[in-house]
């Protein structure tokens, strides 16, 4: 008879994620470290890239790559049925943090307005900025997202179907 239940727990393996994985399941983590990386990382690029349009577009491309691998990174840990009330909040967190963010930034004097500093004064309507583009985007990416994977989900789905069968075979 098989042994189903060992008298040595140790026979037990415990399949735990590692930390990092165990971090992109959470919704608040995930959207304060996308927040805070994305608006250190934005304030030091437009510092460097100064006119150079060139440079400030390559920066902003990989801010946003950054900001949709977090979202993808969350995101697939959860069937897209889940995703409808994880992608918003995700973004409204997202963007509430990251409108912190620049407003310590603000006042270390540190957060870029042009080829200016940002005061408080300037805040409101970079907070409304950032609402705005964060949000729309990440929602915008979500939407795409899901489509693509309903797209594969259908095409992959057929195949794994006739994979099974002899050619002329009908399903009965």
């Amino acid at each position: 008879m098989a042994n189903f239940f060992p008298t040595n727990t140790l026979a037990f393996r415990i399949d735990e994620a590692r930390p990092f994985r165990r971090v992109t399941f959470s919704v608040v983590e995930m959207a304060v470290i996308t927040a805070v990386v994305l608006r250190v990382y934005r304030a030091l690029a437009l510092s460097i890239a100064g006119a150079n349009l060139t440079l400030l577009g390559i920066s902003f491309a990989i801010g946003f790559v950054v900001l949709f691998g977090m979202v993808t990174l969350h995101l697939g840990n959860f069937t897209v049925r889940r995703w409808t009330w994880r992608a918003p909040l995700f973004a409204t967190i997202e963007a509430s943090v990251e409108a912190l963010v620049s407003l310590g930034l603000i006042a270390l004097g540190r957060e870029p307005l042009g080829s200016a500093r940002a005061t408080f004064q300037d805040w409101p309507g970079i907070a409304l900025t950032i609402f705005s583009w964060r949000i729309g985007s990440i929602l915008l990416f979500t939407l795409l997202l899901a489509g693509v994977i309903q797209l594969a989900r259908m095409t992959l789905g057929e195949e794994a179907a006739d994979a099974g069968r002899e050619p002329g075979e009908t399903l009965a």
